[in-house]
């Protein structure tokens, strides 16, 4: 088991060098300028997105831009829950949770992400005779579940936009009434601006002598 000063070492070197998405980030071609809103006006997670967004190539929307798309922060939820008790029925650890509700809005009213919920959960170690140290790493790991919910959000951008560029294109339309077409000959019927084949001579009852 690794022992609670080296997790929290490893947390600040984990911290220091930021969360970075794996491959490179495909935003919808169509999105436009972008505006991220939060329930809470000062909102860590909304300015991270924000910021995030310009990186991969986002135009951030600006107080006179009125076409704008929205990534709206519905709400955000932090938790702790004990998932372990020492000898005396303290808690010794901890589980943290942290739920994100959000939406992606376009300038028409369409949501090409709806209304949707991402869940992070950490555990930490609490010490029940000295809860400062405590205090520390769980700052330490809301930080760094914060970063998490950047790219989790990111990602979730991202599928729509492979998702929209895989579509088939559109087929060919087929002839309306009233659209010309090549005619086709049906055998025995002349087509039209075709002269039609003369018919064999039937000669007429009682004609003349026939030769010998």
């Amino acid at each position: 088991m690794i022992p609670a000063s080296a997790a929290l070492a490893l947390t600040l070197a984990v911290s220091a060098c930021g969360f970075h998405l794996r491959s490179a980030l495909e935003l919808p071609a169509d999105m436009g300028p972008v505006r991220v809103v939060s329930a809470d006006r000062y909102s860590p997670l909304a300015e991270s997105l924000a910021q995030a967004l310009t990186r991969a190539g986002a135009t951030p929307a600006t107080e006179d831009t009125d076409d704008a798309t929205v990534l709206d922060l519905l709400g955000e939820q932090w938790g702790d829950r004990p998932i372990a008790l020492d000898e005396l029925g303290r808690a010794q650890e901890y589980s943290l949770r942290y739920a994100v509700t959000f939406e992606v809005r376009k300038p028409d009213g369409t949501t090409p992400v709806p209304r949707q919920t991402i869940e992070l959960a950490r555990d930490y170690v609490s010490n029940p005779v000295q809860s400062i140290g405590t205090e520390g790493e769980r700052e330490i790991l809301q930080g760094e579940m914060r970063r998490e919910m950047v790219a989790s959000v990111l990602r979730r951008l991202d599928a729509v936009a492979r998702h929209t560029a895989a579509l088939p294109a559109a087929t060919p339309a087929m002839p309306t009434e009233g659209t010309p077409t090549e005619a086709t000959p049906i055998e025995g019927t002349p087509i039209e601006g075709t002269p039609a084949p003369a018919a064999p001579a039937i000669p007429a009852e009682g004609g003349g002598d026939t030769p010998r």
